[in-house]
């Protein structure tokens, strides 16, 4: 596992507690938010893991 990896997975998981704390205040904003993070960590991961199979 490489950083950029390691950082998506971080981010979707700052994602998802965004997204819980939106749901749980009922604030739409902060939902919105938490799922834009998990997505962007998801693509970071996604990167992460091509890096990884191109340097091997």
């Amino acid at each position: 596992m490489n950083k950029e990896e390691l950082k998506g997975r971080l981010d979707q998981v700052k994602g998802e507690a965004k997204e819980q704390w939106g749901k749980a205040t009922d604030d739409r904003s902060t939902e919105t938010e938490g799922k834009w993070d998990k997505a962007k960590g998801k693509v970071k991961e996604g990167i992460g893991e091509v890096k990884d199979k191109l340097s091997e």
